[in-house]
């Protein structure tokens, strides 16, 4: 499950690259909130919590 939940996560943070011109504008917000969350699911399967 765990696993799982990092694979969608990798993926989503690479998804959120600012790639098209109308989302240049939005900065590192998408990115910045996805990459937040991945490393709070790495720490918690590092501690073994998931």
């Amino acid at each position: 499950m765990g696993l799982i939940l990092l694979i969608v996560l990798v993926v989503l943070l690479l998804a959120a690259i600012p790639a098209w011109p109308y989302s240049r504008d939005w900065g590192y917000y998408p990115s910045g909130g996805l990459g937040i969350i991945l490393i709070i699911i790495l720490i918690l399967l590092i501690a073994g919590y998931i």
